[in-house]
């Protein structure tokens, strides 16, 4: 059982690879992540245990990852904002969400200011982590293989990050 386990989380993060990021790159350009403790939002791990259902925590504070074709965004398309799960950020906007096909929903921009970048070089790759710049919550990476008529820009997001408010 651990063998198919760990196969599905190694498939699931090569799923979601998408192209390696330039060093370059305009995301990088951007607010790169503050040193830990440095954020709007500051609990301490046993403050956010309590906030945070386990899945959220693995997934905000611990960096995992939603397995594909899972999450309640995946396919999901109703007008509204995004914010971040752990501490109400707004980070997307309905406009911005398409379809890839790659398990995880996916936004072609983020708002202004929401999110913060870091580049990540686990798993023997090299890509590009969004956290969200109110609270440092992982919300999952930032690729350049998104649709060309808007930004080109692809950000595979966790569902467990995020919650859906409905437009009014």
């Amino acid at each position: 059982m651990k063998k198919i386990m760990l196969l599905l989380v190694l498939l699931s993060l090569t799923a979601c690879q998408g192209q390696e990021k330039k060093k370059d790159n305009k995301n990088t350009a951007k607010t790169e992540a503050p040193a830990k403790g440095k954020f709007a939002v500051t609990k301490t791990d046993a403050e956010w245990k309590t906030q945070l259902t386990q899945q959220q925590y693995n997934v905000l504070r611990n960096k995992d990852t939603d397995r594909p074709y899972t999450g309640q965004y995946d396919n999901f398309f109703e007008k509204g904002m995004y914010v971040c799960a752990a501490c109400g950020n707004p980070l997307f906007t309905s406009d911005t969400k398409f379809d890839s096909h790659c398990g995880w929903p996916s936004f072609d921009q983020a708002i202004k200011g929401s999110v913060i970048y870091k580049t990540d070089n686990s798993f023997g790759m090299e890509r590009t982590e969004v956290m969200c710049a109110k609270c440092g919550g992982h919300l999952g990476h930032v690729f350049d293989d998104g649709p060309k008529a808007t930004t080109g820009e692809r950000f595979c997001t966790n569902s467990t990050s995020i919650k859906f408010i409905p437009a009014k």
